[in-house]
């Protein structure tokens, strides 16, 4: 079991039989081992992505049951967020006055809303292997909302137990272990950048005060 690349190969039509470097073979073979590991979803990941490659291939499979639950999911979420940071409630004015999991549930504002976060949240996990168009996608909406008055970087992460428990509701079953596992990173790193978005912004307008 020697390396590939230290052995030589002699080519018959060269008399003298000097030995002839290997470096094409070892290339092309090199090659063929990139295209079977892009074949088998095990490639070096972009540094900066949170999920390697087989990663973000089974979380987006798995997405596609939520897809086909978006709505009931996104409200189910905040049915979740309300009751963990009841304040929160607060800063919606079309369901604030709301206490009931059946007027929550029924509300079509509160679906509304629910169906946009989700809408948000299904672009950014279609194409959580592109990670500078992703990036883009939740900064700017991170940055949107300081238009909510007293709205933190903080409020974005009371989301992220809420979503992983709409999202076990969901899928039920093919919520297994190393699935939470690969949501649990998602999520992280999709509250980390809309978190990212907002505090910059936050940052331009506290400048601009100060001019």
């Amino acid at each position: 079991m020697g390396c590939k690349n230290s052995k030589v190969q002699h080519d018959p039509q060269v008399g003298n039989g000097k030995p002839v470097p290997t470096r094409k073979i070892s290339s092309a073979a090199n090659d063929m081992e990139r295209k079977v590991a892009l074949v088998d979803g095990v490639v070096d990941k972009d540094p900066r992505s949170p999920l390697d490659s087989r990663q973000a291939f089974k979380v987006k499979q798995s997405w596609k049951g939520i897809k086909r639950n978006m709505e009931d999911t996104g409200v189910e979420m905040f049915l979740r967020l309300f009751k963990s940071n009841a304040s929160l409630q607060t800063m919606f004015h079309g369901f604030k006055h709301l206490h009931s999991d059946d007027e929550l549930r029924s509300n079509e504002a509160l679906e509304h809303h629910a169906t946009l976060v989700m809408t948000t949240l299904d672009d950014a996990i279609t194409h959580i292997d592109n990670f500078d168009y992703v990036s883009e996608v939740l900064r700017k909406t991170g940055a949107s909302h300081v238009r909510f008055a007293g709205f933190t970087p903080e409020n974005f992460w009371n989301m992220k137990e809420p979503f992983l428990e709409a999202v076990k509701i969901t899928l039920g079953d093919r919520y297994t272990d190393n699935m939470e596992a690969i949501y649990r990173t998602t999520i992280t790193f999709i509250l980390q950048t809309m978190s990212d978005g907002i505090q910059d912004e936050l940052n331009l307008l506290k400048l601009g005060t100060q001019v």
